[in-house]
């Protein structure tokens, strides 16, 4: 019998909830920690940007037991995506495992000699330790802003100019009449270049660096996820561990995934008119697709046709009193400056001894199932499984950490077995996809189906595919039968 833990969640946003939840119902003492007042993470309403709303339809962005609201739009806003979060926690009691307004600010091996590790809690403007058996990070790709600053910043904001992080672009009243610079090309940054331009800018421009496929939330009339998140989709990119008998496979099959994916190409190409604003990309698409790829902001084409978003290749160089300098040499009027520069990944409250086992020299994780690693005992990570179903991942690998720190796994992998699989992945990602390096490698899109599958294995769960074999191969992944999934998988409580 797996023996009762305290356990640590840090972070309450969608993975926090998932670890608080699989971790309370197998009889563990939970206690999460929040550094904000409410629970959210990134869809906590003060870290919201106007319209901002889910890139995932709402019957791919919810727990297997709990649906979104019928009612909610096929893709939910931010508001909505709070409440319903609220909800989850609500139906399952978890606000009670929660500290709100308390931060983990380091942690390290307990000093007893005991398994587990000492947080260092900060709350009330007090700091105290606290120990644990087991600790679940929560805190997923982007808590932490990324900081640019570029020369003569001081000077800009001194005479009222304003920069800020995409996520500190939360009054859309502040664009009035202004002229707006976003820098990115993230659907962040064309999602708060539409609103300003909607919402009376004197003038909005996009300074990015590179073009990169986009995808609309109808592809050619179709919803996109009954085209991009199918099993028999996710089968023609290169996926990793393939067996001589599959690679032979798929070398047959290559003419044919070429000519998928050109059409798809032309598609895109048509719709959306990339040759004539300057964006289509040089790399092939199935080349592309991870968990960076952006959808299509609703009016960013349209704003583009009609002149009231421009945009320019490049970056900032400086600001001056005659405007924004950009890389390309070019001067552009810019009261507001809105950086969508992104989230920098890490784990910042673990310390450097740690952060060097987890961490490569070229910022590669070293985890097994994008959870744990083997030099880490006692802790793993949810949420680091990054992908286009981003609730359900969390839920199945908050259910998988749970199990392997319990050691329930039918059969437990050895050190060395663990060891091989990561690198195993690593070279996978150095050399036959390179687009799955981007988020430290912790992206498991657009290979949703073959991360569940492992990870269902694992657990050893009877049942890991729908019953009809066309819903499954051509479908998009169903929460509900994933939960199906998981209660076949062998049941039991710690004690």
């Amino acid at each position: 019998m797996a023996s009762r833990k305290k356990v640590a969640v840090i972070g309450g946003g969608v993975s926090g909830l998932a670890a608080a939840k699989a971790f309370d119902e197998r009889g563990h003492r939970v206690v999460g920690f929040e550094r904000s007042h409410d629970f959210g993470g990134v869809w906590e309403l003060s870290r919201s940007y106007p319209d901002v709303q889910t890139q995932s339809p709402k019957d791919l962005y919810c727990y297997t037991d709990h649906p979104m609201p019928s009612e909610y739009p096929e893709w939910p806003k931010g508001p909505q995506v709070h409440a319903y979060l609220h909800s989850y926690a609500d139906k399952h009691n978890l606000a009670r495992l929660f500290r709100l307004n308390t931060s983990v600010t380091s942690m390290d091996r307990r000093a007893d000699g005991a398994p587990g590790w000492t947080l260092t809690i900060e709350a009330g403007g007090h700091s105290r330790t606290e120990d644990f058996d087991f600790v679940s990070v929560c805190t997923g790709q982007f808590s932490e802003k990324t900081i640019i600053t570029h020369p003569g910043q001081a000077a800009f904001e001194a005479r009222g100019g304003q920069v800020m992080h995409s996520s500190d672009y939360t009054d859309p009243l502040i664009v009035e009449g202004k002229d707006v610079v976003v820098l990115g090309g993230s659907k962040s940054a064309t999602d708060i270049a539409v609103n300003a331009a909607q919402n009376g800018a004197k003038s909005v421009r996009m300074v990015y660096r590179e073009n990169v496929w986009r995808v609309p939330y109808y592809v050619g009339g179709i919803n996109f996820k009954n085209l991009l998140y199918m099993r028999a989709q996710e089968q023609q990119f290169n996926q990793w561990g393939k067996s001589p008998l599959q690679r032979v496979i798929a070398a047959v099959l290559k003419p044919m995934v070429w000519v998928n994916f050109r059409g798809l190409e032309t598609i895109l190409k048509l719709q959306l008119g990339l040759k004539k604003h300057g964006m289509l990309p040089d790399q092939p698409i199935e080349k592309a697709v991870s968990c960076s790829l952006p959808l299509v902001t609703p009016g960013f084409f349209e704003c583009l046709n009609d002149g009231t978003i421009t945009t320019a290749r490049g970056t900032f160089d400086s600001y001056g009193d005659d405007g924004l300098r950009l890389s390309s040499g070019e001067v552009v009027p810019c009261d507001i400056a809105v950086l969508a520069v992104g989230w920098t990944l890490g784990v910042p409250f673990l310390p450097e001894q740690f952060q060097n086992k987890l961490i490569e020299e070229d910022g590669q994780y070293r985890v097994y199932r994008l959870s744990v690693n083997p030099d880490l005992p006692d802790m793993g990570f949810v949420g680091f499984n990054s992908n286009f179903a981003t609730v359900l991942s969390a839920e199945l690998i908050a259910n998988w950490l749970v199990r392997y720190a319990d050691r329930q796994f039918p059969q437990m992998p050895t050190e060395a077995e663990v060891n091989a699989n990561i690198d195993m992945m690593l070279d996978w990602k150095r050399n036959e996809r390179p687009a799955a390096q981007v988020y430290g490698g912790l992206c498991s899109a657009p290979f949703h189906f073959k991360h569940f599958d492992e990870l269902l294995a694992d657990m050893g769960a009877s049942k890991r595919k729908r019953a009809n074999p066309l819903a499954e191969q051509f479908r998009y992944p169903n929460a509900a039968a994933y939960g199906t999934f998981l209660a076949s998988a062998p049941q039991y409580q710690a004690g």
